[in-house]
């Protein structure tokens, strides 16, 4: 963990300002923040664009009563690269196009999807027994009850 926040704050900065000093060298200083001012307008309206899709879908798994867990991880990662492109920098604009554009968005989210499933293992009850006929009564047939436990990889095991 301690690895991944000075990745963050200190290596990831570090990368950042040494591609836009390239950059700058190579075609001027004003070029290169224009570059960058452009790339976070257009960023912008990516964001507003994607996240107003997202959403749309979202409601429509709500409508469709189903379970929006892919919308909801859409979501996050619409703001995750929007975020990105919002901050000044060549480097990370880049993940953050890759981060809004639909799919390259789902080889991430796939991606994700693995990690977490392999972390997580949930184990849910269906809808029999007394439980399930409590929730017909108040109109709640689809709720379902159940558990989940957190699982160590088995490399980080003691």
């Amino acid at each position: 963990m301690l690895a991944l926040l000075v990745l963050l704050f200190v290596a990831v900065p570090i990368a950042e300002l040494y591609v836009i000093i390239q950059v700058g060298r190579e075609i001027g200083a004003l070029p290169t923040l224009g570059i960058l001012v452009a790339d976070s307008m257009a960023g912008a309206l990516l964001l507003r664009a994607q996240g107003r899709q997202a959403w749309r879908r979202f409601n429509q798994a709500l409508a469709a009563r189903r379970v929006p867990a892919r919308e909801v991880l859409d979501g996050a990662l619409v703001i995750f690269g929007g975020a990105l492109l919002l901050t000044p920098g060549f480097l990370t604009d880049v993940l953050g196009i890759l981060l809004l554009a639909p799919p390259t968005r789902a080889v991430a989210r796939r991606m994700l999807v693995g990690v977490f499933s392999r972390r997580f293992v949930v184990t849910a009850v269906g809808s029999a027994g007394a439980g399930a006929a409590r929730r017909a009564r108040r109109g709640r047939e689809h709720d379902v009850e159940g558990t989940a436990h957190e699982v160590d990889p088995p490399h980080l095991r003691p």
